[in-house]
């Protein structure tokens, strides 16, 4: 029996597509983040019951440390984006947590740039608020362990692809860190939005764009370049194509960054296609419910999946829509000239 419904809500689910494709579905994947961090916080006492926790969102972090939170008696303060929906609203308001959401912005960049601006504001006037710093603090890694731990229990032996958005570093970095100590061998594709400066596609815009959790606008200290071995830049149109496929296909209601990951790894998994291939895992990090109006109302327009495929890029100059990759591992080593 779980103490708290977020203790029930961090579930995952292993749920096999294909012999060797399994999807690791969340109902909300960032419960994991904030409950781990949370609960380091406390123990080493950096926080205390009562204190108030504070940080920026774009939506699904705020429902997570708000739970967080409320699980640990603790109060929560979110700074969220104009992408904070009237659902999530109303919960944190019952939860007891307080929200303010920054103007309307042009773009990525001025959104994030005006929630962090905030935020040292209110630090200013309220100096004993702690900032979680999700983009920043590697303290959002320790609660994935519990979850590799899963993986490796019920994952068959061997070899691991692991397909993921990148957001913040912490789900795809952390699961990557956490079974590799397990002496899992672990391969990691990183799925990024155009747009996003995390692996310098800001000069590639997509202004239909939504998935902005698994890209930034700004630098993201909790992304180790180091641990991911490709790239894929995906557009809303192939992001919106691959959710719309994957529900068909296999019944799995998942965001905008699933159906992208769930894109990704089918070209993975047939590019790679051999004897004693790996086990793949696509991250489906939140339910498909606040992408209904925005994406999954225009189904009629998404493409046959099998008519997609990635432009295969050696220099980031090369960047296009609707859709590129590239070794990540030798894109870096170009760009430091060796």
């Amino acid at each position: 029996m779980h103490p708290h419904i977020a203790e029930a809500m961090k579930q995952p689910d292993l749920i096999r597509v294909q012999q060797d494709l399994i999807c690791l579905r969340f109902e909300t994947m960032k419960i994991y983040s904030a409950l781990g961090a949370v609960r380091h916080l406390l123990d080493s006492g950096a926080v205390k019951q009562g204190d108030t926790l504070i940080d920026s969102s774009s939506g699904i972090y705020a429902q997570a440390l708000a739970l967080a939170c409320h699980r640990y008696g603790l109060k929560c303060h979110i700074v969220g984006s104009t992408t904070v929906d009237r659902t999530l609203r109303v919960q944190l308001e019952i939860l007891g947590a307080t929200l303010e959401q920054v103007e309307p912005s042009k773009n990525l960049r001025l959104d994030q740039e005006l929630r962090v601006r905030r935020i040292a504001e209110i630090l200013e006037d309220n100096p004993t608020y702690h900032w979680m710093r999700q983009y920043h603090d590697a303290v959002h890694y320790y609660g994935y362990r519990d979850v590799a731990e899963v993986m490796d229990g019920e994952i068959p032996p061997g070899a691991v692809t692991l397909v993921g958005g990148v957001g913040s570093g912490a789900s795809t970095g952390a699961l990557a860190t956490y079974l590799r100590e397990a002496g899992r061998d672990v391969s990691v594709v990183g799925v990024q939005p155009f747009g996003s400066v995390t692996f310098g596609s800001e000069n590639v815009s997509d202004p239909d764009m939504i998935i902005a959790g698994i890209g930034s606008a700004i630098e993201f200290r909790n992304v180790r370049h180091e641990l991911y071995d490709r790239i894929h830049w995906v557009n809303f149109e192939c992001a919106l194509s691959g959710s719309v496929e994957l529900l068909r296909s296999t019944g799995i209601f998942a965001g905008l960054s699933a159906g992208a990951a769930y894109l990704t790894t089918l070209w993975e998994r047939k590019r790679c296609r051999r004897n004693g291939s790996p086990t793949y895992v696509f991250i489906a990090a939140d339910t498909g419910h606040r992408y209904v109006d925005s994406a999954f109302a225009q189904h009629r327009r998404a493409q046959d999946i099998d008519t997609l495929a990635p432009h295969e890029i050696t220099s980031l100059d090369e960047l296009r829509h609707p859709w590129s990759t590239a070794s990540w591992t030798g894109i870096s080593a170009s760009q430091h000239g060796s």
